[in-house]
């Protein structure tokens, strides 16, 4: 990742950080861990690849499969599994919990995870770290739960190594790790906000990718962590799981929140080009002759705005050259226009006052419609269904 871009609208935005979901996976089930205890543990799915293709249909970037059996208790026995995982899904999966040797570490990798997670035994084996990051380029990630102070805790928080934060990113920075997810430890993360300090810190002792990894509480958290900047370096992705399940946000919304591209933020009804026209009578002859683009108005209608058929629910509308002029609704003087159909203005609204634009009202459109003036002479209007 790269620090933050100028736009070609002037303003700046955030470059897209990624989105991992987090799958826990416990004597077979993929459960939800309650504060982070195996003494709280809520039962979600008993198929754990069902849940992962729940995942990537919602447009997750990245899994993240713990495997808490051999975390916890030294327990193989979601191997099988997890291998059945890694060849079934065709998404890149980054394996964690219990990888205690570079035997185990290089076998996940063969067996076609995208990359390996390390905690404990990475901060108490180094040379274990430097000979797989030699033989395994890019495919190893270390984990670290840190507490407020910047101690590292180990073995699933129980224990205090003694060793602090920006030793040992340094010293696994050296050994060539690819990236680093960070948890700030013994944090209730359904209520209490991230520790940003620490993750700002994490971004100043190294130049490998940072990823949070301890959970947000709502889209103010994720906003918060995309303005995390240390010398032009942001973070390079976010971790959710029962945030995301529980409804506090969607994927979608999540993604948008992170300024990667994302899913549009509802569904987009219909798709108009609006395309001003000096000669309208001979534009609607020329389109509907020449091309057999079907005319969806009546003649009797509306003959200064003609409406024709382009196919998969996309309208091509042609409007008056005066119209442009005088700045009807979906263009712009000289320009073409784009008028987009869709479910939910408001969300479209906010993501794109996100992006550092400002909505200005559409004439001829819904109230609650606006319009943004895009590159090129294009106008961007933004409409709900017609009433």
């Amino acid at each position: 990742m790269e620090g933050r871009l100028s736009g070609r609208f002037g303003m700046r935005y955030d470059p897209p950080m990624d989105l991992y979901a987090r799958i826990n996976i416990l004597e077979g089930r993929a459960v939800r861990l309650g504060r982070g205890s195996l003494e709280d543990v809520t039962s979600l799915d008993a198929d754990p690849l069902n849940r992962a293709r729940g995942w990537i249909a919602m447009g997750i970037d990245y899994l993240l499969v713990v495997d808490l059996d051999a975390a916890a208790y030294g327990s193989y026995r979601n191997r099988p599994l997890i291998d059945r995982m890694l060849e079934a899904l065709d998404i890149p999966v980054v394996v964690a919990g219990g990888i205690r040797s570079d035997r185990e570490a290089a076998r996940l990798i063969e067996r076609g995870a995208w990359k390996v997670t390390m905690g404990t035994a990475a901060i108490e084996h180094t040379n274990m770290v430097w000979d797989l990051c030699r033989d395994y380029q890019g495919r190893v990630i270390v984990s670290l739960d840190v507490l407020d102070n910047e101690e590292l805790v180990t073995r699933g928080w129980t224990s205090d190594s003694g060793r602090f934060l920006e030793e040992v990113m340094v010293e696994m920075a050296s050994c060539g790790v690819s990236a680093f997810f960070v948890t700030d430890a013994r944090r209730d993360v359904l209520n209490e906000p991230p520790d940003f300090e620490i993750l700002r810190t994490a971004l100043e002792y190294v130049d490998e990718p940072v990823i949070a990894s301890g959970g947000v509480r709502n889209l103010d958290d994720i906003r918060m962590l995309t303005s995390l900047e240390v010398d032009g370096r942001t973070l390079a992705g976010l971790v959710v799981g029962r945030e995301v399940t529980e409804g506090r946000f969607t994927v979608g919304q999540a993604k948008s929140a992170l300024g990667g591209s994302a899913q549009a933020p509802s569904r987009v009804r219909q798709m108009r080009v609006v395309v001003p026209c000096r000669d309208l009578e001979g534009s609607v002859e020329f389109y509907q002759g020449a091309l057999g683009l079907p005319r969806l108005l009546p003649a009797g209608g509306n003959a200064r705005r003609v409406q024709l058929e382009a196919g998969d629910g996309g309208v091509l509308e042609l409007v008056p050259a005066e119209d442009a002029v005088a700045g009807a609704a979906g263009v712009i003087p000289g320009g073409c226009g784009l008028v987009l159909v869709v479910d939910d203005v408001g969300s479209w609204r906010e993501r794109v006052e996100e992006f550092g634009l400002a909505p200005a009202p559409a004439p001829d459109c819904p109230p609650d419609s606006f319009r943004i003036d895009g590159p090129g002479g294009v106008a961007v209007t933004v409409s709900g269904p017609a009433r």
